[in-house]
């Protein structure tokens, strides 16, 4: 049969336009980008070098027939009219992939059926025999895509994902997929600096997946050459002799582009995942000219032999208020390196937290949106020179805003706009719903309002003690929203909270995102909050509107710490990562013969003591511990400490000068529960617990756990508008 002469290549969303690039220089013709893809033209051999040396895509899909279908029969007739025996034979085994958007057939699994039996009933009444199907790397791969009941069905050509080039032998947790670095590179000019002879650093390099990518680049190497599998290779107009010309150039090119590649070198604190990266290098066959070592952040520097090039790096990102200031002192430790050792390089800071990156303290002269996964990120383009520094004028940060700024905002009494109006009309509403309840369960601190109006982007929370607080803090509004708009909705919201609330704005604690302008930046936020005494059940814990992000009690945890109380009788306790102690309180109160309460920080430690003398518990039965927990937890293994409960709510990242690497709660969950695990006894209880919304937890890898999802009990009622505030697990020891 004649080659079909449209393709296409489909790609991560945000590369569809660096691809479309890409196959232009691969040699396609009539390119034609589209979401989650590129249409291209070519014959065979074109579409045989795309899966080669395309470092963008994830597939080429060659389609075979398009047609209408709003049922199953109409489904199985269309795959019907396809000659399959032309494309592969009864020995050969095949899978099939589906994917459907706004049709009639609206599951992909059922659709996959569907076509396999049209396929195999085909080639039964050809020959009498049917192939078999393989899920894990058949022979033929045939993907179908239902639209709008507009069916497409194409020949995978690639048979398995191209971004899997074949190096990576091991991994880290969470990696860059590599077709993910390869846009990073192109997004952060690696290509052009390379072969102008510039030298690349990354230093947090991970499993090493940049340094490799920017080895392939730099060195002309085709990343499709080490791999060992493809979709066409069973394909029956398959001609071995095109390939092996293909091939046969692409070794001819990378041993040509061996000689060109600059000095790369890549660090992690890491000694593990420094090892991982060498291993994937060598892998890679690329040893000679990548080198990767263990250092920490503070050690690295450019050799003075090198042209100045690039400086790269992927560093983690926080979600919740207090772990985005834990993680800005690594941020600006960045920017403070680049600026000390590598002047007159570029840069590049590929993040998931845009209000991180202003931490570098460079100003950015180029950002291109991509995702890793299903996470909007940025990589933000500097030129590390003395004219494009700053010192903090455009800096995100998140502030108090002192009486001062307050009664600028405040407008004239009994003076509300129309949305003003709407918001207090939805507080008054939200106060209705929750107050029999709130009576019922004798609860004193919990969440009124949580964005529930989208043009009023706030998190308000009632703290009742001696006095009534009201604590709100501002998301910053879109880019798109003016800085007016922003600033009346603020005012808005200051004027109707008093009334609303019946408290004097001395009692509002407001924390905001916003980019400060002009002397604001300079002046000294604060407001007259302090510490306050409020009830918790049994418990009374001290919280703080005036000196800390947080105010020390998460109160979405409540219904944990509530639990813990109650379950807590007669045990020993553990709580790592205990922030503020409060958990440990509960268990106190409920009992626990003894607790152990383990965090890093000296400032919340003090905060636990002060909670504890509040609730005249002995401190000679209740220990407090300033350790980094990881390790803490290799010397209680080592003790043979045994726990009857323990409870782990680590932060999603966690970075501090006591600790030798940074802690990722998706990547690190695992050890960390596992080591966990081993300080607990035969019939006790282990409750995990994490705020990091994109959180997997890896249940295969917990070895001998029984684990009992129980994210659902634990959400407090104040809370349900957002059920994935917090993801929560009770695990046992399995018997």
């Amino acid at each position: 049969m004649p080659s079909p002469a449209r393709y296409f290549a489909t790609t991560a969303k945000g590369m569809e336009l660096i691809l479309a690039d890409e196959l232009e220089q691969i040699g396609a013709k009539q390119i034609k980008p589209a979401a989650g893809g590129v249409y291209f033209e070519g014959e065979i051999d074109m579409a045989l070098r795309a899966c080669l040396w395309s470092r963008l895509a994830n597939r080429i899909l060659m389609p075979l027939a398009r047609f209408t279908a709003q049922t199953s029969d109409q489904l199985y007739a269309g795959s019907l009219k396809i000659n399959w025996s032309e494309h592969f034979d009864v020995s050969k085994t095949f899978a099939i992939d589906a994917s459907i958007r706004q049709s009639k057939i609206n599951h992909s699994r059922y659709a996959e059926q569907v076509i396999k039996d049209a396929i195999v009933d085909q080639f039964k009444e050809i020959s009498g025999d049917r192939p078999n199907v393989q899920r894990e790397q058949p022979d033929i791969r045939i993907n179908a895509y239902i639209n709008e009941n507009k069916v497409t069905l194409s020949l995978d050509l690639s048979g398995d994902s191209l971004h899997r080039r074949h190096y990576r032998t091991e991994s880290v947790e969470a990696p860059l997929k590599e077709n993910l670095a390869a846009a990073i590179l192109i997004r952060a000019g690696w290509p052009k600096i390379a072969a102008e002879g510039g030298a690349l650093y990354d230093p947090m390099c991970g499993s090493g997946t940049l340094l490799t990518e920017a080895a392939m680049i730099a060195g002309d190497i085709a990343p499709g050459l080490l791999r060992d599998y493809y979709g066409f290779f069973a394909w029956k107009p398959f001609n071995p002799a095109i390939w092996q010309r293909l091939i046969k150039e692409a070794e001819y090119r990378r041993e040509k582009g061996l000689r060109k590649i600059p000095p790369i070198m890549g660090s992690d604190i890491s000694i593990k995942h420094a090892g991982i990266a060498k291993a994937n290098i060598k892998a890679a066959h690329l040893s000679e000219h990548v080198k990767a070592v263990s250092l920490p952040l503070s050690k690295i520097e450019a050799d003075e032999s090198w042209k100045a090039g690039l400086f790269i790096v992927n560093p983690p990102y926080g979600e919740r208020l207090g772990e985005m200031k834990q993680l800005e002192p690594l941020y600006q430790e960045i920017g403070s390196i680049l600026k000390a050792r590598f002047n007159g390089w570029q840069a590049s800071v590929f993040t998931g937290n845009t209000d991180l990156a202003f931490h570098v303290s460079l100003k950015s002269h180029k950002s291109y949106q991509l995702f890793n996964g299903a996470i909007p990120c940025k990589i933000f383009n500097f030129s590390v020179t003395p004219e494009r520094y700053f010192e903090g004028q455009h800096a995100r940060e998140q502030q108090h805003i002192g009486d001062h700024l307050k009664k600028a905002l405040l407008p004239t009494p009994g003076e509300w706009t129309e949305g003003a109006t709407m918001l207090a009309n939805r507080l008054r509403k939200n106060i209705k719903k929750l107050t029999s309840w709130v009576k019922k369960n004798n609860i004193h601190c919990y969440r009124i309002y949580d964005a529930d109006l989208p043009e009023y982007a706030l998190a308000i929370d009632i703290y009742n003690g001696e006095k009534k607080w009201v604590h709100v803090q501002e998301y910053e509004a879109p880019k798109t929203v003016d800085d007016a708009k922003s600033i009346q909705r603020l005012r808005d919201a200051l004027a109707v909270m008093p009334d609303v609330f019946g408290v004097p704005s001395n009692q509002l604690s407001l924390k905001i995102r916003r980019r400060q302008k002009g002397s604001t930046q300079y002046e000294k936020q604060g407001t007259d909050g302090g510490f306050h005494d409020v009830q918790e059940g049994k418990a009374r814990l001290l919280v703080n509107f005036k000196d800390y992000l947080d105010t020390g009690l998460f109160l979405d945890h409540r219904p944990i710490r509530q639990w813990i109380g109650e379950n807590a009788g007669g045990k020993q306790f553990l709580n790592l990562f205990a922030y503020t102690g409060s958990a440990t309180v509960h268990a106190a109160l409920g009992g626990a013969t003894t607790s152990t309460t383990v965090d890093m920080s000296k400032t919340y430690l003090d905060w636990a003591k002060n909670n504890f003398e509040l609730n005249n518990l002995n401190l000679e039965k209740h220990q407090l511990v300033r350790a980094n927990c990881m390790e803490w937890l290799d010397k209680a293994i080592e003790e043979q400490k045994k726990y009857e409960l323990i409870f782990i709510d680590p932060p999603t990242f966690s970075n501090s000068k006591r600790m030798d690497n940074v802690f990722d709660i998706q990547r690190d969950h695992v050890e960390l529960i596992n080591k966990s695990a081993q300080l607990l006894t035969k019939k006790g209880t282990l409750i995990f617990s994490t705020n990091f919304r994109k959180f997997q937890l890896n249940e295969a890898s917990l070895t001998g756990l029984a684990v009992q999802n129980i994210s659902r009990e634990t959400l407090p009622k104040d809370f349900e508008r957002h059920p994935k505030i917090h993801y929560c697990w009770k695990l046992t020891i399995k018997h």
